[in-house]
């Protein structure tokens, strides 16, 4: 059990509550700067037990919205860029059009919440939140925008909550453990959560992505870009993501 520290003035934090909850915990830099390959790898293994290799990947994906120019490393608040990997739709954070999307929004959460009516989230649960979001976020956002990118880290998110917390063998969550972790920013470890015993691996995250995928509901608008199987987010040939916000 890592001790826990709230992040302090000259601290930095993002879109995402699972990094922040990591700098929170001490397994990323507290003061969230300057976060290297080696550091991400090690932080999502030894707190979460991610996969080496899918960590790595992540950590690609946050260094690209680091605005200097070849860099290696990112620091959170860089994960606030609109449209680079922060997207609309979040399960906890408004849209940029209204206003700073790296700051927990509980009026968005609570519309998240509300499509998880157990104390046990299964995968529709899960699928049906995510689905609301979008479908708010486009009917309120007169800016809204959805990249295929954006898509595919929406189902990585909503994944990844659910087994990181619970379990990827019945994928299911106790929604306690989620909400614990959205609201504070902190892993629950009271509520008695552990880390998975096995790795999540790049397949088993895409695989899942498509479960997620294929449990949704929505107009042809969203489901348009992903007409092709060659297309649809959760492909081996596409890019895999995973810590939500």
């Amino acid at each position: 059990m890592a001790p826990w520290k709230a992040p302090g003035p000259d601290d930095v934090r993002g879109p995402c509550p699972m990094l922040n909850t990591l700098a929170n915990h001490g397994f990323l830099p507290h003061d969230g700067k300057n976060i290297d390959v080696n550091t991400t790898v090690n932080a999502l293994s030894s707190a979460l037990n991610l996969d080496d290799e899918l960590s790595r990947d992540l950590h690609t994906f946050a260094v690209t919205t680091n605005p200097q120019p070849n860099a290696t490393w990112f620091s959170l608040n860089h994960l606030s860029r609109h449209n680079v990997l922060e997207h609309d739709a979040s399960l906890s954070r408004q849209d940029a059009y209204f206003g700073p999307p790296d700051v927990f929004n509980a009026a968005v959460f609570n519309e998240t919440k509300a499509y998880w009516t157990g104390d046990i989230i299964n995968f529709q649960m899960a699928a049906n939140a995510l689905t609301a979001r979008l479908m708010t976020s486009n009917l309120t956002n007169p800016e809204f925008s959805m990249s295929q990118l954006g898509r595919g880290f929406g189902l990585g998110e909503t994944v990844c909550y659910v087994t990181i917390l619970g379990s990827k063998e019945t994928r299911t969550v106790p929604k306690a453990f989620v909400e614990y972790l959205f609201e504070n920013e902190r892993l629950p470890y009271e509520l008695g959560f552990k880390k998975m015993k096995s790795a999540l691996t790049e397949d088993e995250l895409t695989t899942m992505m498509g479960e997620i995928y294929s449990l949704q509901h929505l107009p042809e608008s969203f489901t348009k870009p992903f007409a092709k199987r060659s297309e649809a987010p959760f492909e081996k040939r596409a890019e895999k993501r995973c810590p939500f916000h």
